[in-house]
Formats: C-alpha cells, structure tokens, sequence
C-alpha cells in the first residue's frame, strides 16, 4: 500500500481553487469586485456618514425655504391688511428692513405730502428711500424728498436735491427727466429764464420722447410768449 509523504499538503479536489490567495491590499492583481469590496470594507462608516450630511444638508434647505416662503407670505398679508396710517406705522416698527415696510414709508410720506405736512413728507421720504434704495419705488422716494424741500420753504436744499438726480445716471429716464422740468420751472418762477432754458434742453437731452419734454416745450412757449 502506497504511503503519503509525512510533509505532503492535502490535495484539493480539480478545479476548486476557492480561497487559495487572500484578498486584501497586498493581493497584485485584484479584480474590480474585490477593489470595491476592499473600498467598502475600508470606508463604509465614512462613506455613511457623508451621505447623512448631505442628506440632513438638503432636509435643512428644503425647510429654509419652505420657511423663507411663508415668512414671506405672511408680511405680505399683514401689509395688504394695513390700511390706516397707525396700522402702516405698526406694520414699519415690525418689518422695518423689508422692502415692504419701505414701501408702507412711501405710502406715509405720500399722504403726508397730500395733506401738506412737507416736513413730515420730506422725512419719510428720506426714510423710504433708505429701505427702498436704488429700485423704482426708492428713486421716487428721492424725488418726493426733493419736492417736499422746497414746499416745505427750503429752496436751496430742494433745488441741490433735483440737481444731483438729474446727474445720476443710474437712475430711470423719467425720475431724471421729471427733476430737470422741475428745475426749470422753478428757474421760470424765479426769473431766471437762462436756467429754464438750460433745464428744458436737459429734460430734452434725457428723454427726448417722454412726458416731461412735452411739458418742458410748453413751459419754453410761454416764456417765448
């Protein structure tokens, strides 16, 4: 009877080559499998972990929003709801940065101006232009501020006021154009027919198609007259 070797290694069945080679970092050529396998081994809990983070990160947005939306929506309604002015006065303490409140200023300063407390139009137009800054609403806030210096008896102010928007170019055609006929029909009531000239030359120079041309070229008639 044939003997086995003493130091023989037992003999593995043809073709069963499973768990012959290790896999791990040392193994040369592993396949994408037992790369990924190893990656994971490896990684998993931090891999776990970012994905937790970016999901919180994208709950914590989607409720920022949601959030920002209803706030959003609820100064809206509380403007809508304020019709007096003590309730646009409330409605400014409680919101005083939003563009909201800005435009609740400009509607104080409006009725102000229409009741013929200048000052206090001048005022809150200042204030609304301040909130408002360089939209629509807040070039207009700053010529109502302008208009209110000089109805308040404050020609030089007034008068300084309309020059420097005339001068922004960063503002519409009709707030700059509007401050240039002032100018010139403030120049017409003072006597000072050179001025007017000049101002109604820049209304045309600004918005040669608009309303204020039209009454620039009337103003320029009477005087021819």
């Amino acid at each position: 009877m044939p003997m086995t070797p003493p130091n023989a290694a037992p003999s593995s069945p043809a073709g069963d080559d499973r768990n012959l080679v290790p896999v791990d970092e040392n193994y040369i050529a592993p396949s994408f499998e037992d790369r990924l396998a190893l990656f994971w081994a490896k990684n998993s809990k931090s891999v776990l972990t970012v994905c937790v983070l970016v999901l919180l990160a994208v709950l914590a947005k989607g409720g920022y929003e949601i959030y920002t939306a209803k706030h959003e929506r609820d100064i809206a309604a509380a403007y809508a709801a304020a019709s007096t002015d003590a309730q646009l006065k409330t409605f400014i303490a409680e919101h005083g940065t939003h563009q909201l409140a800005g435009v609740a200023q400009l509607h104080l300063a409006d009725n102000a101006y229409a009741s013929g407390h200048f000052a206090d139009a001048q005022s809150g137009y200042e204030k609304a232009a301040g909130v408002l800054g360089g939209t629509i609403f807040g070039q207009r806030a700053r010529l109502g501020s302008a208009v209110s210096l000089l109805q308040a008896g404050k020609p030089t102010e007034g008068e300084a006021a309309l020059k420097q928007l005339v001068g922004d170019l960063a503002l519409i055609k009709g707030i700059r154009a509007e401050a240039a006929y002032m100018l010139a029909a403030l120049a017409t009531e003072t006597g000072r027919s050179a001025d007017s000239a000049k101002w109604a030359g820049q209304v045309s120079a600004i918005d040669p198609s608009g309303q204020w041309m039209q009454r620039a070229a009337m103003l320029r008639a009477n005087q021819s007259e």
